[in-house]
């Protein structure tokens, strides 16, 4: 039996190279990518070699920008110390260990990965037509907007999407039209520190860990060094926006008073990994000392573990503040903790914080954060509520948000990182409330914020059975109150649904580390509504109310949309090993970054 399986494997990948050679254009070149879970050297190193055939190649070469970003004298010289830490030389395994599917799972599973493509490529199809080198494309209007400087966010966010899903011609087509964006100008004033961060540096560093190509590299330089001039201040915190015309001059940005704490929190992955691939330690220097500053604060705060939503960056101040929560305004400043741990190891003081705090918010938001919901069927899942610190009176208030659905796999994802089941069970928990709030809506897509009832029990683990009279008395007194929304449910404060992808982040993750089947079929559930409800002639478009049905649709499609969210359905249906858990940490914009490996080389393709 083994021999004949053998055989067969050998006769498929000798027809695959005959048509690879004989037909390198035809239809059948792109199914070397179609699903096949298991198979051996069929994820991510299978897709480099097709789209790194360099019979496809075309020759691009970076135009510099209009203004070199590394020539700027700072008035205020980040410190250059500490360096970069040692590459990791051991991780815990991460992802499941996956076995073949059978043939009718597979066949199942294409099928699902070729849909979810196919809603790319029109959203992509549109966005070259009627919005390139632009941020973004509205979809219904077929029009489009800059609202992030104008360097063509959607195609620089898209282009690791575009080499996951293998269309070669339509990548390279983008990374041309990368070498020529100019960073040295802007459509703003004033330049978005986290947007900037999150999907320009992110995206390029990520297109060029997959592809391994230069242009990208230089234009992520460029990029890194624009973001580095923001460091240019007073006390060394990084301003929340850059203001073009002083940061060129170099005589110093002024730290703004108040912030979300997300944005100074949401910077260690792209920095750190820029440091790793060019060798130039500053960037990672740093992001370590403004790291510093909440680490030296952590425990001193009104929710000892955690930090308020608000921080003063002009003051270093992270101490100040009543509200806490891990949804919007801070949610990335608490995914990036155990991320940097994955890409910086713990082999020296400067990275072994990253691992102390990531550890100190989890434990305490376990214990203050995350309530078990009252629902009819007495789901055993958990949804994360928002706390106000008022003297000695903790108010959790049982509002939750979409935003807050990437906890549950980063839960799950440290769960293994920090070999920690119970992480890991809450992240499955967290997980699931999501996927319930998704379900119960009419539409089958969960709103941007909402409210639950909250178990009467103060330990999650107590019994919870559903109490009609008291779901109906918390309908009463809440204003935002909606006849249509489900049992359970008392608000849906926000009812829209604008194409975020946190809650199918976290399945995702907890399909590629439990790989338990419930996962993908939630996926899929999820992927039908979504496009569903969504789609428009050009594309897919945010929409007003998940709550009722055949909901107005908005004129507006984020990139995340191309960036996050169908890479995410994309990848739940795709072969396990391409962009392993093992390989790559993501960043908040879904970017995978890759992780240094054993040999501590960490180098692209």
């Amino acid at each position: 039996m083994a021999r004949l399986r053998a055989r067969r494997i050998l006769a498929g990948a000798i027809l695959i190279v005959l048509l690879y050679r004989f037909f390198p254009e035809s239809n059948a070149v792109p199914s070397i990518l179609q699903y096949s879970n298991g198979a051996p050297n069929a994820g991510t190193v299978r897709l480099a070699s097709y789209m790194n055939d360099p019979r496809h190649i075309p020759n691009i070469v970076a135009n510099a920008s209009s203004f070199s970003w590394n020539t700027v004298k700072f008035a205020h010289p980040p410190a250059l110390t500490p360096k970069l830490p040692p590459p990791v030389t051991k991780r815990p395994r991460i992802q499941h260990q996956f076995r073949p599917d059978s043939r009718k799972t597979a066949a199942e599973q294409e099928r699902r990965r070729l849909e979810v493509l196919r809603v790319f490529k029109k959203a992509w199809g549109s966005y070259k037509e009627k919005a390139w080198m632009k941020d973004a494309l509205k979809p219904i209007s077929g029009t489009y907007v800059d609202q992030f400087s104008g360097w063509a966010a959607t195609l620089v966010d898209s282009l690791d999407t575009l080499w996951i899903l293998g269309l070669r011609e339509e990548f390279y087509e983008a990374v041309a039209a990368v070498a020529t964006i100019d960073f040295g100008t802007s459509t703003s004033t004033r330049v978005n520190t986290f947007e900037t961060c999150i999907r320009y540096l992110g995206g390029l560093i990520a297109a060029y860990d997959l592809s391994g190509h230069e242009v990208l590299k230089a234009k992520a330089i460029e990029v890194g060094d624009l973001l580095y001039a923001g460091f240019n201040t007073a006390n060394g915190m990084p301003v929340d926006f850059i203001n073009f015309a002083t940061a060129k001059e170099g005589t110093g940005l002024v730290v703004e008073q108040s912030v979300v704490s997300a944005s100074p929190g949401t910077m260690t992955l792209e920095f750190s990994r820029l440091s790793q691939i060019t060798g130039d330690s500053k960037y990672y220097s740093a992001v370590s000392n403004l790291m510093d500053v909440f680490y030296e604060h952590q425990n001193e705060t009104m929710l000892p573990g955690m930090w308020p939503m608000m921080v003063r960056m002009n003051q270093k101040d992270v101490v100040t503040g009543y509200q806490f929560t891990i949804a919007g305004n801070a949610d990335s400043l608490y995914e990036y903790l155990p991320k940097s741990h994955a890409l910086l190891g713990s082999a020296d003081a400067s990275s072994k914080k990253f691992d102390i705090m990531a550890r100190t918010f989890m434990d305490t938001a376990t214990d203050n954060l995350f309530f078990r919901p009252m629902t009819p069927t007495n789901e055993d899942i958990l949804i994360s509520g928002n706390l106000d610190v008022l003297g000695d009176d903790n108010r959790l208030d049982p509002e939750s948000e979409h935003l807050a659905c990437f906890i549950g796999g980063l839960y799950a994802l440290s769960g293994r990182l920090f070999e920690n089941e119970k992480y890991l069970d809450t992240g499955v928990k967290l997980t699931k409330g999501c996927v319930y709030a998704y379900k119960s809506m009419p539409t089958g897509i969960m709103p941007e914020r909402y409210n639950m009832v909250k178990c009467p029990g103060s330990d999650p683990k107590d019994a919870c059975k559903w109490d009609e009279k008291l779901w109906l008395a918390e309908t009463q007194e809440r204003e935002e109150y909606r006849e249509n929304l489900p049992k359970g449910f008392t608000t849906a404060k926000d009812p829209r649904y604008i194409l975020r992808p946190e809650a199918i982040e976290s399945v995702f993750i907890l399909w590629r580390i439990t790989g338990q089947e419930e996962y993908r079929d939630a996926a899929w559930a999820m992927f039908e509504a979504v496009a569903n409800v969504t789609d428009t002639e050009l594309a897919n478009a945010a929409i007003e109310d998940v709550t009722v049905l055949d909901s107005r649709k908005t004129d507006y499609m984020e990139s995340f949309w191309l960036a996050e969210t169908l890479k995410y359905f994309y990848l739940c249906f795709a072969n396990t090993e391409l962009i392993g858990l093992d390989e790559f940490v993501l960043n908040t914009e879904a970017h995978p970054l890759r992780l240094s490996n054993v040999d501590g080389s960490g180098k692209a393709w």
